[in-house]
């Protein structure tokens, strides 16, 4: 087995974690592929950090759709499979083979009359995209400070949905349902339900509620003021648009590989880490 490494972080703790998974990976003679690109074959990407870190290269991998698993060393790591005291167990799990893949849904993002991304949310240069974007967890749009309430027209497959007065708006993935769109007021959707959430962030109306829409559609988000700015969130990515902007998200043609080891399940992760139901 072949294995790429990804971080971050260079503090002494993500350092550290990753001279005891290098050991732990040589014991269990599961080769790392150091400095990879897209061009060196891999059967693993180990992500080490948070959620973040994960988001991160599940953007790197892109449509190769390379396996990820992550070992966090940040917060709540939710998308994460193994925490910092399991590095062994994950090494000896991928030795084996006893682990098992979550196929995951990704958005294809583009847009018109508008930059695409170019920081993440730590103010972070990232190269420059070929169109289109993705994102695993969410699309939104919120106001800038001091703006006015945005106004966001929604339209899906070429038919008016309604006209948001919020704070701002969620599209939301399977995966994704669990983080911002969760915070707001949205619904978890299971991996495998084939479906969308859209989430209004601090609704002006008390009607304008979450929404769940088939994955198979393509939607169109546009402010209805031209003259308004806002912020643009492409997983951890962000722009800043004008009203002049139109944004159209559909599924991508890809999907994401999330590895899960021992008898980790969606629901596993969302009762331990999310206290679901407890």
């Amino acid at each position: 087995m072949k294995v790429a490494l990804y971080t971050k972080n260079n503090t002494s703790q993500h350092n550290s974690g990753r001279e005891a998974l290098l050991e732990a990976l040589q014991r269990n003679d599961i080769q790392v592929v150091h400095d990879w690109s897209p061009d060196k074959p891999v059967d693993i990407m180990i992500s080490i950090g948070g959620d973040g870190t994960l988001l991160s290269a599940v953007h790197r991998i892109g449509h190769l759709s390379i396996p990820v698993v992550g070992i966090n060393f940040g917060h709540l790591g939710f998308l994460t499979t193994a925490g910092r005291d399991d590095i062994d167990e994950l090494a000896l799990c991928l030795k084996q083979h006893r682990y098992s893949i979550e196929k995951r849904t990704m958005l294809e993002v583009t847009i018109e009359n508008g930059p695409l991304p170019s920081v993440d949310l730590d103010g972070h240069n990232i190269p420059p995209h070929a169109l289109p974007f993705f994102a695993l967890n969410e699309v939104y749009l919120h106001r800038l400070d001091r703006s006015p309430l945005l106004h966001t027209q929604v339209q899906v497959d070429g038919d008016m949905v309604a006209t948001y007065a919020a704070d701002g708006l969620i599209v939301a993935t399977p995966t994704g349902s669990t983080a911002y769109s969760l915070s707001c007021g949205g619904p978890i959707l299971a991996p495998g339900s084939g479906s969308l959430v859209i989430t209004p962030i601090a609704a002006h109306t008390l009607t304008q509620r979450p929404v769940i829409l088939s994955d198979n559609v393509n939607l169109r988000l546009r402010d209805e003021d031209p003259s308004v700015r806002y912020t643009l969130g492409i997983d951890s990515y962000v722009s800043t648009l004008s009203g002049e902007s139109i944004i159209n998200i559909r599924r991508a043609d890809f999907q994401t590989h999330l590895v899960r080891i021992g008898h980790q399940n969606f629901f596993s992760a969302i009762r331990e880490k999310l206290m679901w139901g407890m």
